[in-house]
Parts: C-alpha cells; sequence; structure tokens
C-alpha cells in the first residue's frame, strides 16, 4: 500500500521543524516517503480523540491500529463529568448522548453507594454509560471527519528519530515518516518498549472475571442474593446493565489458563463458588479477566516520540477511570503538539504535557490502590470500609471522593494565584450561550467581564468575548483550549504576558 500524500509542509520558525522527510540512512533506505505531522499508533478513544485535536489545527494525522477490525465486545464504559464537559467542548456530546444511558452521578468510591452530593458545579453532573464500540467508533468518524487518516491492519516493528523527525517501520517493512510519533497502543505498548521507557509498578494480586450476560432467574433472586454474598464479598456483583443484560465480576480464583479467553464455564464455575448459583446465566454479550496490576511509565516524552492513555498508565477498571484518563490525556497534549508543529509555542510548553497529566495518573492509581484494598475480605480493610462509609455521610467527604473519580478537581500547577487558576471552567452563561460552545475550534478564549482588555497579535490563536453578563465571579479569564484557566484579572500587560507563556510570541 502507497502512502499517503499530503500537502506542503506549513510554515515554522522554528529551524528544526523545517524539513520533516528527509532521507534516513539508519534504516538503509535510499527513500522515506513524506508522510505527515504526527503519527498515532493506536487508534482506540485516546487515539481517535488526539488525532480530532491535532485536526482542529491543520496538523497532519495519520493513525496507525493493528487490528484490521474494530472491536466487537459489547462492554459498557462510562463517560464522567469531566469528560462529559470535553465533549461538550467540541460540539460531540449531542451526538453521543442518543447512544448512552445517563445515570445519576456517584463517586461510589470501592463500590459504597451514596449519592452525590447537590449542587456539583457542572451541567454535566451525571454518568453515562455507553458500549465501548460505540464510543470509539464515534471518536474515530468524528477525527476522519476532520480529514485524519486512519490505517487498520498496520503493526509497528520499529522506528529511530532524530533531530528532524521519526521513522517508523512496519511490521510489512514499509518505512514512514513523520516530526512526531504518539504511543496510544495501551498498556502492552509496543511504542514504550521499543522506546526504551520503565514501566514500574507492581504486578497483578487478584485477578477477576467481567461480562455481560442474560440470567435465568428472577431480578427479586438475584438482588437477594447477591446483596447477602456483598456483606463478606466486595469484588462480586450482578446488576442490571441494559433490558435482559447483566453486568457481572467475580472473583477468578481457580481459573488459571491465562492464555485462553475465559469461557461462560469458566464464570459459572466462579458464581457457584462465590454465590452459591449460577444464576442460569447464558448468551454471553462478552466475557474478559482482568488483574489489579497497577503501573506508570518513568516518562511521557523521550525527545519526538510521546505516550498517552494505557501506554503511560494502567490500573485496575475500578471507579471506571482509565478511558476517562486517556481521553483527557489527548485533549492536553492535542493543542500543545499541534502548536510546536505550527511554529507558535512557548519553548517549554510541550514539556507541560508530563508535568500536568503525570501527576493526575498518578493520583488514580493512588485512588484505585485504595478502593482495591478496600475490596479485599480481609477484617481491617473491612474495618475501614464501614468507617469510610461513615464518613461519605459528610457532604464534603463524599465530594472530595466524587471530584478525584469524575476528574472534576484536578489543578494544575500554573504558580501562585487564586484558587480558580489551573482549574477548569465550569460551562457558564455568557450573551452567545453556554460558554463550552465557543470552544468547539479548540482555540484559546478570553472571557472578558470588563469589556476593555484585547488579544492583540494572538488572534489567531485566542477567541474573545467581551460580555459583561458573564456568569463570573472575577473581571475576566483566559481559558486553555482544554478550558482550564490560565490567568484571572483585569490588566492588560499581565494578560499579554501570560498570552505570552501560553501562545508564544503575537503575531507581527
Amino acid at each position: 500500500m502507497h502512502p499517503p500524500q499530503f500537502a506542503a509542509d506549513p510554515p515554522s520558525t522554528d529551524p528544526v521543524e523545517r524539513d520533516i522527510c528527509p532521507a534516513s540512512s539508519a534504516l538503509n533506505t535510499d527513500r522515506v516517503p513524506r508522510t505527515c505531522d504526527v503519527i498515532i499508533v493506536g487508534c482506540g478513544p485516546t487515539g481517535a480523540m488526539l488525532a480530532a485535536e491535532l485536526r482542529l489545527h491543520d496538523v497532519r494525522v495519520l493513525v496507525l491500529e493493528r487490528e484490521t477490525e474494530p472491536t466487537s465486545a459489547v462492554r459498557i464504559v462510562g463517560l464522567h463529568i469531566r469528560s462529559l464537559e470535553l465533549m461538550a467542548m467540541r460540539g460531540l456530546l449531542d451526538r453521543i448522548l442518543p447512544h448512552g444511558r445517563r445515570r445519576p452521578a456517584s463517586a461510589y468510591f470501592a463500590g459504597i453507594p451514596k449519592p452525590a452530593p447537590e449542587g456539583l458545579d457542572s451541567r454535566y453532573a451525571y454518568l453515562l454509560g455507553i458500549p465501548q464500540p460505540v464510543i470509539e467508533r464515534l471518536l474515530e468518524e468524528h477525527a476522519i471527519d476532520l480529514g485524519a487518516q486512519v490505517r487498520r491492519g498496520r503493526s509497528v516493528a520499529g522506528f529511530e528519530q532524530d533531530d528532524e523527525g521519526v521513522t517508523v517501520e512496519l511490521a510489512d517493512g514499509e518505512q514512514l515518516r513523520s516530526r512526531y510519533l504518539v504511543g496510544c497502543d495501551g498498556g502492552r505498548s509496543t511504542v514504550r518498549k521499543l522506546l526504551g521507557v520503565g514501566f514500574p509498578g507492581e504486578p497483578a494480586r487478584t485477578e477477576s472475571l467481567m461480562g455481560e450476560v442474560e440470567v435465568g432467574v428472577p431480578q427479586e433472586e438475584i438482588a437477594a442474593t447477591v446483596a447477602e454474598v456483598r456483606e463478606t464479598h466486595q469484588r462480586f456483583w450482578l446488576r442490571p446493565a441494559g433490558v435482559g443484560v447483566y453486568s457481572v465480576l467475580v472473583p477468578a480464583v481457580g481459573v488459571s489458563d491465562r492464555a485462553e479467553p475465559p469461557t461462560l464455564d469458566d464464570l459459572k464455575q466462579q458464581l457457584r463458588a462465590i454465590a452459591g448459583t449460577d444464576f442460569g446465566v447464558h448468551s454471553p454479550r462478552w466475557l474478559s479477566r482482568f488483574g489489579d496490576a497497577t503501573r506508570l511509565a518513568g516518562s511521557y516524552r523521550v525527545g519526538r516520540v510521546l505516550l498517552a492513555g494505557d501506554a503511560a498508565h494502567i490500573h485496575p477498571p475500578i471507579g471506571g477511570q482509565g478511558l476517562n484518563l486517556g481521553v483527557q490525556d489527548a485533549f492536553n497534549l492535542g493543542w500543545k503538539l499541534a502548536a510546536r508543529i505550527r511554529g507558535w509555542a512557548p519553548q517549554a510548553l510541550l514539556d507541560t504535557y508530563q508535568a500536568e497529566r503525570r501527576p493526575v495518573a498518578e493520583a488514580v492509581l493512588d485512588n484505585t490502590r485504595a478502593q482495591t484494598e478496600l475490596l479485599s475480605t480481609e477484617p481491617g480493610a473491612q474495618a475501614v470500609r464501614r468507617l469510610l462509609t461513615e464518613l461519605m455521610d459528610f457532604d464534603e467527604v463524599n465530594l472530595h471522593l466524587l471530584e478525584k473519580i469524575t476528574a472534576i478537581g484536578i489543578r494544575y500547577d500554573f504558580g501562585g494565584g487564586p484558587d480558580l487558576l489551573g482549574r477548569r471552567l465550569p460551562d457558564v452563561d455568557t450573551k452567545q450561550g453556554h460558554l463550552y460552545g465557543l470552544l468547539h475550534r479548540g482555540r484559546g478564549l478570553l472571557l472578558d467581564r470588563t469589556e476593555r482588555l484585547t488579544v492583540g497579535g494572538w488572534s489567531d490563536r485566542v477567541d474573545h468575548l467581551a460580555d459583561s453578563t458573564a456568569a463570573l465571579d472575577v473581571p475576566g479569564v483566559l481559558l486553555r483550549p482544554d478550558g482550564h484557566i490560565a490567568w484571572i484579572g483585569d490588566d492588560q500587560q499581565d494578560l499579554d504576558d501570560h498570552l505570552s507563556r501560553w501562545f508564544g510570541e503575537p503575531a507581527h
């Protein structure tokens, strides 16, 4: 297959970026074909979202996916509040909502059922359950609609980088050239391994079977049995996941052959061992086996090669944070990498990707470690669980844990300043409608209640809305493309300094 052809390179002020397609002698080839600005390995939610974010800035993107067909496992995943907000920022939420099922927002920390406290500062204070193949398809279609190219059945066998770009060799011998390479290829990431980045952490100590099945007994019988079992086994559930379908989780003790996918008989055996009945389960939509391994990449970037999503971090699925964490990586990285390629990025902007996102992943790994401990059947863990259950009756505790799970409590370290600095801004009302509707193009935004500020020479990268009626408690805010507040105030010179910090030099 011939490589895709692209138009001439965009102009760049960075001498390192000028020629992205020189021949590479290191891989013994006379001619390396011109391809694109960024090659993304992996077309899961993280890779597809990153491709779309780059395309908003006219970055030429090629996504390589090892699998020839999209996943067929009809697993239900959850989009938490912060991910829903990000989808709204790009005009995607209305496209996604009809395919999902809303559920009330809740921390559900370690499976402890507590309703969300009142007054959450988000228009999207709910959990959206959606089949994994559907969200992956919608995000891939979104990227393609914006101009990304996706090539399936393409595995990366190796790559070499130099000062000007990355040469990627595929398993079939084809060679591609790009300015940057991003590994979004999952927990067993080929890109991470070839890059030589360590993946320290803890191996799996416990394993579980999970899936979606139909059942052969009445719902009342299921509810009574599950309630009794969960008094001592928190790593167990059987709960409705749609019309006639139940989600099931059960320990995998005794299912020894990890090389083979779990079967319905394996699931029945484990259900009988834990609950004394297999509930007549049948017709599985999907079954999988997972452990509680927890690992974090030593670095998210080495030169022109970066990692995102599960390629950079893995953790137990408790709390349903994995997909959300990866998509949020993509939102953080996309505009920064695009700025580098388009030639206006401040020198250290791309470094802030790791500086901001790796601590977030560390916090998620810690909260999943804590939740996993609280699922233990040991007396000490159960005593702590009972204590936390009481503490979660306090709104402050409940809110704190909910903000951890849903990522709305994230505050990036932008230096000293008001508490709002570095946080995401909720979808407030403006004279032009909801705020997030102004962020569809992936640009920065100055929301100016003073009506006397200006973005000046940054107008090619930053939009400006002068609106004295905006629902803000401060005179003005500068938003990055990911919706985080980069500046607060009313002084033009101070604003200009922060525009330079985040959006480079003004256009002449």
